[in-house]
């Protein structure tokens, strides 16, 4: 399989396996990631979702270019708009997203990390965007997302020069969470995983729906959302079992009802 999904625990951990092409992807590839994530999506058995590389050296290094190169490109595709989705083109998936990033990070790769929520960083690990150098972009939420995350002037230094960004760096910068030894990723991203998955899902779907739309909102229609949702939440027998589990001094049992 190009994309293996293994799922323990209400974790599903989707690994890019491809590691003699430095995890880069070709159709295939791509086909099977978004096939991945709309079960992420779609399935309640899953809470939570990790996503990685094969191998030691790269997460993905973006798109396969000989792959690619002397495909077809019709213009009716560019309306195509809901083909293929994955959470970096748009599909909208509140279950957190925590990337393992194993090695080198590039170009498609990294339009891929910044649509996940939490980020664990080997040492080793690299980030860069060097579409420019190749006479395109860095599609796929490149250019939209890397100025919300990091700031301004090191942001547009990744973008126009595509230049590679240290590890070290990355969490300087807050680009990512954690910088670990390699053998050490999937163990931290694992650890946050399962914490997520043992915690009532209809609120930490709702806590970061509500965050990532408070970007595009003003403070106040924001507050008027989070009102909203609260009110719905409180109703739920997640926040019975939670109530009832904190009186009992026990760990609560969430279903996601």
């Amino acid at each position: 399989m190009p994309v293996d999904l293994a799922l323990s625990d209400g974790v599903a951990t989707v690994t890019i396996d491809r590691p003699d092409k430095r995890n880069a992807l070709d159709a295939a590839h791509y086909a099977a990631l978004s096939e991945a994530f709309v079960r992420i999506r779609d399935d309640d058995a899953i809470r939570c979702a990790i996503l990685t590389g094969s191998g030691d050296r790269a997460f993905c290094a973006g798109a396969d270019i000989g792959a690619w190169l002397g495909r077809e490109r019709r213009l009716k595709d560019l309306w195509a708009t809901q083909a293929g989705p994955l959470p970096s083109r748009g599909l909208e998936i509140w279950k957190p997203v925590i990337a393992a990033i194993n090695g080198a990070c590039i170009g498609g790769g990294m339009t891929l990390l910044m649509a996940t929520d939490i980020r664990v960083a080997a040492r080793h690990a690299t980030f860069s965007l060097p579409e420019g150098r190749r006479g395109v972009i860095a599609a796929n939420g490149g250019t939209q997302r890397l100025l919300r995350q990091l700031p301004h002037a090191v942001a547009m230094k990744m973008l126009l020069l595509g230049d590679t960004m240290s590890a070290e760096d990355a969490g300087r910068w807050g680009f990512v969470t954690d910088v670990v030894e390699g053998d050490r990723v999937m163990d931290t991203a694992m650890g946050y995983a399962r914490r997520i998955a043992a915690a009532a899902p209809l609120a930490v779907q709702a806590a970061k729906e509500l965050a990532i739309r408070s970007q595009d909102l003003t403070l106040a229609e924001g507050l008027r959302m989070e009102q909203l949702v609260q009110h719905a939440l409180l109703a739920s027998l997640d926040a019975t079992e939670g109530r009832a589990a904190f009186a009992e001094r026990r760990e609560p049992v969430f279903g996601g009802h």
